[in-house]
């Protein structure tokens, strides 16, 4: 399946990002916890340079705990981590101490130079539908930020005020020109940073549905005992997606069961895996 997606608002994102990394401190680089690597923006890393940053992954209610710890711990060991759910509100908390701890040093040197110390400018960035409206609706207690469950809601900048010494900037989710391993765009459509406009459903399902047969089979159950012979026609049957003469609408078996995926209703799951 190839997918190439980089419409006019994500340069015009990217354009934006890169005139206000000037002013900001600390960049908040947000990804999914079911693709810890595949969520990282490569444009991103090449634009904030040395620049101080966290990563947060989010949606970890979603993710497969075990390899949420393996990822924390190897991307840990060139900046700090945090892996919160911005829904639930667990992890969130500790994403101020971190940002203070951060910016501890220059702090100082403000104070030791006679400079009144100002809030701390705070960048959060990442790919589309990565939940950061989110974030910072709990950031904030309220919901100033604009939410929506398609990639792309966030258009504009917005400064917005989440502690008495720290302010964000909330910025629209941005994608590369080009996937160069196919296998990332598909996880990427999978877990909806790709609007499904421009996916064939079908076919992607079917490739999670691989997946999940080989690393989480027992998720499977509820559609059929025969998890290593389920297809989409199955998951139709099952979810009575028929059609007249008894036959199976198998896109809609598909848009069904990529929501039930996303939604965590069969469980959690990560879909990047690194060596043990």
């Amino acid at each position: 399946m190839s997918i190439q997606w980089f419409p006019g608002h994500m340069a015009k994102a990217k354009r934006l990002l890169v005139e206000q990394l000037r002013w900001v401190d600390v960049v908040i680089e947000l990804g999914d916890a079911r693709l810890p690597e595949s969520s990282r923006n490569p444009l991103l890393q090449e634009m904030l340079g040395d620049k101080p940053k966290i990563v947060i992954l989010n949606k970890v209610d979603l993710a497969d705990p075990y390899w949420t710890e393996i990822w924390t711990r190897k991307l840990r060991q060139s900046s700090p981590v945090l892996a919160v759910s911005a829904t639930g509100g667990a992890g969130v908390g500790k994403i101020v101490p971190e940002v203070e701890r951060l910016m501890a040093h220059k702090i100082e040197k403000w104070t030791a130079k006679g400079i009144r110390a100002r809030s701390i400018r705070v960048m959060i960035a990442g790919i589309p539908n990565c939940g950061k409206s989110s974030l910072v609706n709990n950031l904030i207690g309220s919901a100033k930020a604009k939410t929506g469950n398609k990639p792309g809601v966030t258009r504009g900048n917005q400064w917005i005020r989440i502690h008495d010494r720290v302010e964000l900037l909330d910025t629209p989710g941005l994608l590369w020109p080009k996937f160069e391993d196919p296998e990332v765009g598909r996880k990427l459509g999978a877990v909806g940073a790709i609007r499904d406009e421009v996916l064939n459903l079908e076919e992607l399902s079917l490739w999670v549905l691989e997946h999940l047969k080989e690393n989480y089979p027992e998720a499977l159950k509820r559609y059929t005992e025969d998890v290593q012979g389920l297809d989409l026609e199955g998951i139709g049957r099952k979810r009575g997606c028929l059609v007249k003469g008894g036959q199976v609408d198998t896109l809609k078996a598909a848009q069904i069961f990529i929501r039930e995926f996303r939604a965590g209703s069969l469980g959690k799951f990560t879909l990047d895996r690194t060596p043990k």
